[in-house]
């Protein structure tokens, strides 16, 4: 069975500040991408990222080589979602040869972090961001911690909700204690685990005229 860990982080003004500049940067990138996917129909995250990350690099310097792969990441499982997911009005199947939709990543939308760019110990997480390392202490629960021990860690991703930031920790199936980091397959392991019954809320799609 599939569980998730969320929780809130307790950031100052300039924290907040730091963690937004980030999370609009990662949206950028997203938004960068989106024209070749439409252009190639590519949205597989290996071949989008022999396509894409070098381009990415060049465009985007501020942001760390490995930001860059997660914005890939989740370009990729976004379009999954929206193209792939029986339920949406966008499936493959229903546009047929019509030119795929106009997506835009809102500047809310979740930045993705991986083993390289956030680590957990000790209940301090150390995280990425545009200007260096940022850290907090994180106050888990006996039952968030059992899931950290117990089962396979896939995704971690920053949201921004009602003014206040989370993080959240997705797990699958149960591996046995593990360091806390991502594998190098969870962007597949997260779309298996994933049941979508709505387009994601922060991507603006529009219909090609």
């Amino acid at each position: 069975m599939n569980s998730q860990v969320k929780i809130r982080l307790n950031t100052t003004p300039e924290q907040s500040a730091r963690l937004m500049a980030l999370q609009r940067t990662f949206a950028e990138v997203c938004n960068a991408l989106v024209p070749l996917v439409r252009q190639t129909r590519i949205w597989n995250r290996v071949a989008l990222h022999h396509l894409a990350y070098r381009g990415l690099r060049e465009q985007f310097p501020a942001l760390g080589s490995q930001m860059i792969c997660n914005a890939i990441y989740s370009v990729s499982r976004s379009c999954r979602l929206v193209f792939q997911s029986p339920d949406s009005p966008f499936h493959l199947s229903r546009l047929a040869n019509r030119p795929l939709p106009m997506m835009r990543f809102l500047e809310s939308s979740p930045v993705y972090f991986d083993r390289h760019t956030l680590s957990l110990k000790d209940g301090q997480v150390s995280m990425y961001t545009l200007d260096g390392r940022m850290r907090f202490e994180l106050a888990l629960q006996a039952s968030d911690a059992n899931a950290f021990h117990h089962h396979k860690l896939y995704e971690i991703i920053l949201q921004l909700e009602s003014d206040a930031y989370f993080l959240s920790f997705r797990f699958g199936e149960a591996q046995g204690a593990e360091n806390i980091v991502l594998s190098e397959d969870s962007p597949k392991k997260a779309l298996e685990a994933t049941t979508v019954s709505a387009l994601p809320e922060y991507v603006q799609i529009e219909e090609a005229k």
